[in-house]
Order: structure tokens, then C-alpha cells, then sequence
């Protein structure tokens, strides 16, 4: 005979459920069976005092408090093996949450298991109750009772009856059990909520590192590949230039031309490199780095570049390379929009964990970080590895730009 697929599933469904509430209600009514215990030792010595008895409740009591710690890992084996669900393993300072499961909701759900594994004891044998009145009732005693088939048939209907109701009440008690343990001996909502902080630090983090990974592969890339053509392309120009004098007036204008776009597109493309990734950066640090930016600026600029010698001297990479971003685009910014501006002053300083980085200009102020994209953009490139911007430019000046970047020791 083939059992159908679903009601197969069902028996097994039904079979797994019995389990984990036979388990679960031997689990649940020992704390039960300590307070009972307790009330009845309490009310014993209320009404007949008994030296002893104190003595007892002072061993009973703690055992309560090691049941509601060491009843934890049985409970989470029994999630784990009879409904797969995993519970965390928690530590000793989280008896708070253990002691709530074991010893509050435990007992009340170890109650309800006995109730429904009663009901189906009783169903089972309330179902059977036409066999075996037929099978172990003698002849006699059914013949002096004539109404006992009406009275088994009852019972037989009301047992199928509660039969059926079993694997719906197994099944919702089941689920709330589940609930519970989730709520009390799963991972709690702030455990949650910090492990989920911590996954998206990781990914944000590695998000930077590859972005910046690839900024590296592009400038290497382009100083290889595209700027060594043109500079190859700039000296055949140019010896062209040099050689070849009995061209005429026209060719020679041409080479001429073409010797200078190649040599601006040289000098563009080596703006784009620094743009993406200074090479600098990696090879002398963040000084260096920096260096070049205030020599090439259109104004004067002061650098100072404090790094105290008890600490590291370079910073992560990710950290230095907002460090440098951001200075080159606060003196681009200087040089274009800050009006009367006649000088700035950088200055770079690392306090324990945090690197320090200190734009400012003499210029008229009135700069709004809320209504410039430029700005936006510093800031969401700071708040990317962690740090803080702020930015004070009152009407008149002066403009500082104050950025902090964490950098571990």
C-alpha cells in the first residue's frame, strides 16, 4: 500500500511536532516541579515548622537559578535537531533572557504540552474504544448492558474528532514555542542591529577598497599605456620638427601644431592621472603628496604636515587618499570661487586615531556646503571611510574646512 505523498508529509510533520513537545515538556515542567516543590515546603513549615526545612529551600533555590542557566543549551539542541532552528549561544551575562525562557515562559508552555499530549493520549484510546470493548469486554457483560454501542461509538467520534484536532493545535503550539525561543534566546534586536552595522562597515569598506583599487589600475594603465604613446608620439614630433627643415612653410606649421597638441594632451592626460591616483602617494606618502599640490596651486599656499614620530607615518591607504582628494579639491575650489582670496593654509596633524585635516582661506566667505555639489561630494567622500566634515564660512570671511578621518594605530 502507498501512502500519498502529502499525507506522508503530514505524519512526519505530525511526528517531528509530538517529538519536540515530548522533549520540550520534560525540558519545561522541571522548573515546575521546583516550584511546586518550593510552595510546598513553604506551606509546610507555615502550618508545622520544621527545623530542616530551611535548610531544604536554601539547597531547592539554587537549583532554580542553575536550571534556569543550564536548561539553555538543552533547549537550543532541541531547536536545533527537531525543527532546525539555530538559537545563538548565549553568553553568562545574558542570564536575564535565559532565566525570562526557563523559568517564566518555560513552565506555561511545559503545561500546554502536557494538556496536548494528554488530548491526544486520550483521543488515541477514545478512537480504539469500539476495538477493544469488542476484543476484551466478555459476551456477557455486553449482553447485560445493551447500550454501550451507542456510548462507544461516541466516544469512537468524538476521540477521531480530537485526533484530527491534535496536528493543528502540535503545529500552532510549535510555531509559538519557536516564537518565543527566538524572542528569548535568539539573537536580541540590538545584537542585531550592531552585527548588521558591523556587515555594512565591512561592505562599505571593501566597496572603498575596491573603488580604490581600481583607480590605481586605471592611472597605472594610463601612465603605461596611453601617456608613454603620446610622449613617444611628442618626441617623433618633435625630432621631426628638428630634422626635416627643407619641409614647406605649410608642413612644417602642421608638424608644429600637432608637436604642441601632443604635448598639451601630455599634460592633460597627466592631470587626469593625478586626478585619479597620484603615484606619489603610494611611493613618498601623504607630505609628499601634498607637497606637489600646494607647489602646483594658483596661489600661495602654507602646508603643514605634522606627524608625530612616536606614531605611524603613513596612514591606510583608503584614509590618505581621501586626505589628498579632499585638499586638491578645496584649493581647486579656493582658486575658483573663493573671491579675494590671496593665500590658504593646510594644515595636516595626526592625534592618536584621528588624522586631522585643516583647510582655510583669507577669501570673502559666504561658501554653503548645502547648495554646492563640490562640497556635497567632499563630504560624502569623508563620510565614506568614517569621518567628519565641517565647514564654517561666515559672510566675510574667514572660510576653514575641518575634516577628521579615523586612523587606527
Amino acid at each position: 500500500m502507498t501512502v500519498p505523498p502529502r499525507l506522508r508529509r503530514a505524519l512526519v510533520r505530525m511526528r517531528r511536532d509530538i517529538a519536540f513537545m515530548a522533549a520540550g515538556m520534560t525540558l519545561h515542567l522541571i522548573p515546575l516541579a521546583l516550584y511546586v516543590w518550593v510552595v510546598v515546603l513553604s506551606l509546610g513549615t507555615a502550618l508545622d515548622p520544621d527545623p530542616e526545612t530551611p535548610v531544604v529551600l536554601g539547597f531547592t533555590l539554587p537549583l532554580l537559578v542553575v536550571a534556569g542557566w543550564g536548561l539553555t543549551e538543552p533547549q537550543r539542541w532541541r531547536f536545533r535537531a527537531l525543527c532546525g532552528v539555530e538559537l545563538p549561544r548565549l553568553r553568562f551575562t545574558e542570564l536575564k533572557r535565559q532565566f525570562g525562557y526557563n523559568l517564566l515562559i518555560g513552565p506555561l508552555l511545559g503545561v500546554l504540552e502536557f494538556l496536548l499530549l494528554a488530548l491526544l493520549l486520550a483521543a488515541l484510546m477514545a478512537s480504539t474504544v469500539l476495538v477493544w470493548v469488542f476484543w476484551a469486554v466478555p459476551w456477557e457483560w455486553r449482553a447485560g448492558h445493551p447500550g454501550y454501542a451507542t456510548t462507544a461509538s461516541f466516544l469512537t467520534v468524538v476521540g477521531l474528532v480530537g485526533l484530527a484536532a491534535v496536528p493543528v493545535l502540535a503545529a500552532g503550539l510549535v510555531r509559538l514555542e519557536i516564537l518565543a525561543g527566538q524572542a528569548l534566546l535568539g539573537v536580541s534586536r540590538s545584537d542585531r542591529l550592531a552585527r548588521r552595522v558591523e556587515d555594512l562597515t565591512e561592505s562599505r569598506a571593501g566597496a572603498v577598497d575596491a573603488a580604490d583599487a581600481e583607480r590605481r589600475r586605471i592611472e597605472r594603465d594610463l601612465h603605461d599605456g596611453a601617456q608613454q604613446r603620446l610622449v613617444s608620439l611628442a618626441l617623433n614630433l618633435g625630432l621631426a620638427k628638428a630634422t626635416l627643415t627643407d619641409l614647406p612653410p605649410e608642413a612644417r606649421e602642421v608638424i608644429d601644431a600637432a608637436h604642441r597638441e601632443a604635448k598639451d594632451a601630455i599634460e592633460e592626460l597627466n592631470n587626469l592621472v593625478r586626478g585619479l591616483h597620484p603615484a606619489v602617494l603610494d611611493e613618498l606618502g601623504l607630505d609628499a603628496a601634498l607637497s606637489g599640490l600646494a607647489a602646483r596651486a594658483p596661489l600661495p599656499v602654507r602646508l603643514r604636515v605634522d606627524l608625530p614620530p612616536g606614531q605611524p607615518q603613513r596612514a591606510a591607504p583608503a584614509v590618505e587618499t581621501v586626505a589628498y582628494f579632499v585638499v586638491s579639491e578645496a584649493l581647486t575650489n579656493i582658486a575658483k570661487h573663493a573671491r579675494e582670496a590671496t593665500r590658504a593654509d593646510v594644515t595636516v596633524t595626526r592625534l592618536g586615531g584621528i588624522l586631522r585635516v585643516v583647510i582655510a582661506d583669507d577669501g570673502v566667505g559666504g561658501a554653503d556646503p548645502s547648495k554646492g555639489s563640490g562640497l556635497k561630494g567632499l563630504a560624502q567622500r569623508v563620510r565614506s571611510v568614517d569621518g567628519t566634515f565641517r565647514m564654517s564660512s561666515p559672510v566675510g570671511g574667514p572660510t576653514v574646512m575641518n575634516v577628521e578621518l579615523p586612523c587606527p594605530m
